[in-house]
């Protein structure tokens, strides 16, 4: 028989610290023994954000409201979720997003993604760019200004 999670009540293993950004989580397609699908239950408390504002080449994503009132923030604006809302993003600037916690009681959330060997990942507010290539032993995180012309240095 195949594991089961529940998106309500099941366990969250992982926990973020940072603060602004603290959440429990649990990659639940690796908990249900899943090689090819990206799947991870995210709860966040009230004050506090999922992740930075950001885009995703190689990475595509969708959200699915479990419990609570997330806020999200895309390039069109601000909006508040329910439960039972799905949202997809596509990969680049216009797929954008930012889950926050604007409400009283925490949220949860199942975010699905594509899966890639080498992805990179944008964010507009604190100009930065993520390369990750987790095979390959890539993770690199740069400014993205100024840019080098492609013969620089060489």
């Amino acid at each position: 028989m195949s594991d089961v999670f529940n998106l309500l009540d099941g366990a969250l293993d992982r926990e973020e610290e940072k603060p602004g950004y603290r959440n429990r989580r649990t990659q639940v397609g690796a908990r249900l023994g899943a090689e090819l699908l990206g799947a991870t239950v995210y709860e966040t408390l009230p004050g506090e954000k999922l992740w930075p504002y950001h885009w995703e080449l190689g990475c595509e994503e969708f959200v699915i409201v479990v419990s609570g009132t997330p806020t999200l923030r895309t390039p069109e604006g601000e909006r508040e979720l329910t439960v039972g809302d799905i949202v997809a993003f596509p990969e680049g600037e216009a797929g954008a997003h930012q889950l926050r916690n604007d409400s009283d009681e925490p949220f949860r959330v199942l975010i699905g993604s594509t899966k890639s060997d080498v992805s990179v990942a944008g964010y507009p507010d604190s100009a930065k760019l993520l390369i990750d290539a987790p095979a390959h032993g890539v993770r690199t995180m740069l400014r993205d200004a100024p840019e080098l012309d492609y013969w620089d240095g060489e």
